[in-house]
């Protein structure tokens, strides 16, 4: 059968390729995958299709690793699923189709849900981690900096953790806009010159509890560092591959007290969930229970669904765009 998967040879151009694959050469634990949506992490992959610093992947680079789709094949061994399970498909790159050990795929229960809304589990997984790791209690206030496909579903997290306001900022009149209609108490452009102002005028002169930062912009971490409140805690979410501000520790973090925590991936359990650090399986679990009761919303964030066969157009636009689209999905159903 032929495979078909997005690959990028050199910095800055990515495109549709194929290859072949055997099917029978299944080992007895392995199940073949086959995708049905492909979620884009814009910002992520951008950073590593342009070798940006503090992303230094290997070329030829596979981007994507967040997916939902079906069984198609499995081992003569494999007894937790069979043809047609519907599964998430993450860590694969963006791809028609991937081989995985079997009591890795995470099965999608409920047959009510979506797979295009599904395809952004693993993408929604890293806010929850980061927004847990606040250790949110009911009635603190929260800022969200900045609204790409992470903040805008840590934004929704943090309101169902109980923040209480809730505030996000962006630089795109467009996503702060966005941000409350999903639920945003208030937005602020950072761009604002009395931006730190207002912010501590709508917390009454205290500045927010705690801060999800997801521009991973060092200049944004300032600001959140002279917004947030005395013994407050920023959540270090979106990934700061430049250094380029430089930040009195002193006067901003250790006199006021302030708890830098970060919130990447890699620091999540492997298997056992604690309060604050859940595995990724228990945040998938959780994360697809919220969207089967309604509770929180994937639909408003997708800007495009497009075939695979525009990828290059599409990463072209990443390379280029400060602000692309904000959710992008590849449709594999339309190689079929």
């Amino acid at each position: 059968m032929r495979v078909s998967y997005i690959c990028a040879d050199k910095p800055g151009c990515a495109e549709l390729k194929s290859v072949e694959l055997d099917p029978q050469s299944l080992a007895p634990d392995e199940v073949l995958l086959e995708s049905d949506f492909s979620a884009v992490s814009a910002g992520t992959e951008r950073a590593w299709l342009l070798a940006m610093p503090n992303a230094t992947p290997n070329f030829p680079y596979h981007p994507g690793y967040s997916a939902a789709g079906r069984v198609v094949a499995a081992g003569d061994k494999v007894a937790n699923l069979k043809i047609g399970d519907r599964v998430l498909i993450t860590w694969a790159g963006h791809r028609s189709h991937v081989v995985r050990k079997a009591e890795t795929v995470f099965k999608i229960e409920d047959d009510s849900i979506d797979l295009l809304e599904a395809a952004f589990a693993h993408i929604a997984s890293f806010p929850m981690l980061g927004v847990r790791k606040l250790r949110l209690e009911l009635g603190e206030s929260v800022m969200v900096a900045g609204q790409g496909i992470l903040g805008v579903f840590a934004l929704q997290f943090a309101r169902l953790s109980g923040g209480l306001p809730v505030f996000a900022s962006d630089l795109d009149p467009k996503r702060r806009e966005l941000a409350v209609k999903l639920g945003a108490d208030e937005v602020f452009s950072p761009a604002d010159p009395d931006f730190i102002a207002r912010v501590m005028e709508a917390t009454g002169g205290k500045g927010v509890n705690a801060v999800v930062e997801v521009t991973g912009v060092a200049a944004a971490l300032q600001q959140a560092l002279e917004y947030v409140a005395w013994m407050g805690r920023i959540a270090l979410l979106g990934c700061t591959r430049i250094s380029d501000v430089p930040i009195d520790f002193y006067r901003y973090v250790h006199r006021r007290g302030i708890t830098l925590i970060g919130a990447h991936t890699a620091t999540r359990p492997e298997h056992e969930s604690r309060p604050g650090a859940w595995s990724e399986h228990d945040d998938y679990r959780t994360f697809l229970k919220l969207l089967a009761a309604g509770r929180i919303q994937v639909r408003p964030l997708i800007s495009e669904v497009v075939s695979p066969a525009e990828a290059h157009e599409v990463y072209d636009c990443l390379c280029r765009t400060k602000n692309p689209p904000l959710g992008i999905a590849f449709d594999w159903r339309l190689l079929r």
